[in-house]
């Protein structure tokens, strides 16, 4: 049977509209109350007041996330998960809802992802005769530090849960309201930041012979791992090579005996990624080795984010129940994002295929109009922005039904 006949035909919808009256409620409660990566918790007892009165089993995993169980009878395991942190943004929407907590803001959508997965659930819970398996939601912590997901595999996500079939996500994009991205392969890259430390030997400014002068080798280095990207990776293939910062001294006439550089690192590719790392070292070392430096360079990767890569066979399959539900002029082919992402770290964990889509968020007619005067990066506040703020309506709603359609895609019965 279709996806739309399912949906239609266990009326799904018919009470979408008390449904929604209360998810707009939550999702303003969630952006008004934001909370940093890894310190959710007023977060986690908010999703589990909303998941009480459902029939779930419901279990704390990897400190402040929050697992949801849903069994219905025999058939496929369908994990799906959404993001709960803020960033440490102080918010300038000018919204009547908008963040209490001076210094933190929901200006990545993660409060809208919080909401729609636990709209997706209750349509799933009220109607069960429509499908047959178990679903799993996941309100996963810290994404945007890339410690959430790992915080919940460290705490055995793997051994207290089924093990999926497949897993889903979806993110609020700062692109038309009403429209669906969706790819194989590639769609986000991997991300990873990297502390470098160089040495050299300090001294008066007067006297820089008898110096090694660590701000003259970071500069160096700076220059040189510019042609990382433009002479080491091959023409077309995606590679970003940042120096976010150079720090070294404090006083003019003072020749530090150290300097710190910040990189930030995001490829598509896997080799790519091995052969820039092993790139930034050995260049490093020999300007090191050039400059005379007294100590070895330091290097430290953080915040380190994988490759997220969709597996074909499930962004058919969703692309296709997408496509049957709202109509081929909502979905969209969409381009690999240069953002990251630590999702797929959890079906990586078991070893499951997964794919991950984006949902429109800005007001149809303000984006086409920006669309057509070319103004779209400036008239449109981007993920991160302290103006971002998705359209509640209709971003709420579609993000609802992009879950439950995706989850039966899966789970529907014949």
């Amino acid at each position: 049977m279709p996806i739309w006949e399912v949906v239609v035909s266990v009326q799904f919808l018919e009470n979408i509209d008390d449904l929604l009256t209360r998810l707009r409620e939550v999702y303003r409660e969630l952006h008004q109350q934001p909370e940093l990566s890894m310190q959710e918790h007023k977060t986690a007892e908010r999703i589990e007041a909303e998941l009480a009165h459902l029939d779930v089993e419901v279990q704390r995993i990897g400190g402040t996330g929050v697992v949801a169980i849903l069994r219905n009878g025999t058939g496929p395991t369908v994990l799906a998960r959404a993001d709960t942190d803020a960033l440490p943004v102080d918010e300038q929407t000018g919204l009547e809802y908008a963040s209490h907590i001076e210094g933190a803001m929901h200006a990545c959508g993660h409060d809208m992802h919080i909401t729609t997965l636990l709209g997706a659930l209750e349509l799933l819970a009220t109607n069960t005769a429509a499908w047959s398996g178990t679903y799993i939601a996941v309100f996963q912590p810290g994404e945007e530090t890339a410690q959430g997901a790992q915080a919940m595999v460290d705490d055995g996500l793997v051994d207290k849960i089924p093990k999926p079939d497949v897993a889903l996500a979806q993110h609020v994009m700062s692109t038309q309201a009403g429209t669906i991205g969706t790819s194989a392969g590639p769609v986000l890259s991997a991300g990873d930041s990297l502390k470098i430390t160089v040495y050299g030997r300090g001294a008066h400014g007067s006297m820089p012979h008898n110096s090694v002068d660590p701000v003259v080798l970071a500069s160096s280095i700076v220059m040189r791992l510019q042609t990382i990207v433009s002479r080491e990776t091959r023409p077309g293939q995606f590679a970003v090579v940042t120096v976010g910062a150079l720090n070294a001294g404090s006083k003019s006439n003072i020749i530090a005996d150290r300097a710190e550089l910040l990189l930030n690192l995001r490829t598509y590719d896997t080799a790519v990624r091995e052969n820039i790392m092993a790139a930034i070292e050995r260049i490093v070392r020999g300007e090191c080795q050039a400059a005379g430096s007294p100590k070895d360079p330091e290097f430290a990767y953080y915040d380190q984010f994988p490759l997220t890569d969709n597996d074909p066979d499930v962004n058919a399959k969703v692309t296709e129940a997408f496509t049957e539900f709202f109509g081929a002029e909502a979905v969209y082919e969409t381009e690999p994002y240069t953002a990251s992402e630590d999702f797929s770290r959890l079906p990586n964990a078991f070893g499951i295929p997964y794919t991950f889509w984006f949902v429109g968020s800005v007001a149809p007619e303000k984006y086409r109009k920006a669309v057509e005067s070319g103004t779209v990066a400036q008239d449109i506040p981007a993920n991160h922005s302290p103006f971002f703020a998705p359209e509640i309506d209709p971003t709420l709603e579609i993000g609802v039904q992009t879950q439950v359609v995706a989850a039966l895609s899966y789970l529907a019965k014949e």
